[in-house]
């Protein structure tokens, strides 16, 4: 199975990664009129991460789904640079940085943020036939909860009665929660969405825990970089269109993920 550390999941290393590419020197800046004129737009991506991205024609993941969408309504090609980690854009010649965290305590000023376009999070997850809870606040004494190692919500699991199993990939709590290893765990809800499409016989029951944990809840925007006002622009109108036509929804559909508009 894959063992690529995910976007969004683990939010500690998560905001680390944007600080050093904020912080790292870019290059000259690539105002739209250049994009249109070389033709190409390009996008940094995991090569290893699905659902969110993948070098897998037959399944790129809705990250790259959703940036060709995106270079189609602006009438120029999508490249694609595959970096691991994430951190690694700052050294590639990219524009587009997918699912970026559309904060101001995350973002510098290297970074500028289209409209938002999915709401993330750490939501629980649960097997078939266990007790399920609304939020993290009621996780009982001596529920094993899985988590990521260093990430805010093993902070926020910390503080329950719940007793806290250390995980280093999300996959690998998919399959515990399934097997009973664990009773729930804190999992994205895109990569507990993809477990249930691609494993239908047994499917985990998914709660927006994250719903009540503002720590645990953001949304997510194309990050631009080097981007002039017009790209920024172009880049809107095409989020924009590609949301209200149903789009966007329809491409995490394809992964199994709820689609849930900011």
């Amino acid at each position: 199975m894959k063992r690529a550390v995910r976007p969004g999941i683990v939010v500690l290393a998560a905001s680390a990664a944007l600080g050093a590419m904020t912080s790292a020197p870019l290059a000259h800046a690539r105002p739209y009129e250049e994009i249109r004129t070389r033709g190409e737009i390009s996008v940094c991506a995991n090569p290893n991460a699905l659902p969110y991205a993948a070098n897998r024609p037959e399944t790129p993941g809705f990250q790259i789904e959703i940036a060709r969408a995106i270079a189609q309504r602006l009438v120029v090609r999508l490249h694609i640079d595959w970096i691991v980690p994430r951190m690694r854009a700052a050294m590639v010649d990219c524009d587009m940085l997918m699912d970026t965290i559309a904060s101001p305590d995350v973002q510098g000023p290297a970074i500028k943020l289209s409209l938002p376009y999915q709401t993330g999070g750490v939501a629980l997850a649960f097997a078939p036939g266990r007790p399920t809870v609304a939020s993290y606040r009621e996780l009982k004494a001596g529920t094993r909860v899985g988590v990521m190692m260093n990430s805010l919500a093993s902070l926020i699991v910390s503080k329950t009665p719940a007793r806290m199993v250390p995980f280093g990939f999300e996959d690998d709590m998919c399959e515990a929660v399934a097997k009973g290893d664990v009773d729930a765990a804190a999992i994205s809800p895109a990569s507990i969405g993809y477990y249930n499409h691609s494993n239908a016989h047994r499917k985990l029951a998914l709660v927006h825990a994250e719903d009540s944990e503002p720590e645990l809840k953001w949304v997510v925007a194309v990050g631009l970089r080097r981007a002039d006002a017009p790209l920024v622009e172009a880049v809107n109108a095409a989020v924009s269109a590609l949301i209200a036509d149903g789009t966007i929804a329809g491409i995490y559909a394809k992964y199994g993920v709820d689609y849930r508009r900011p």
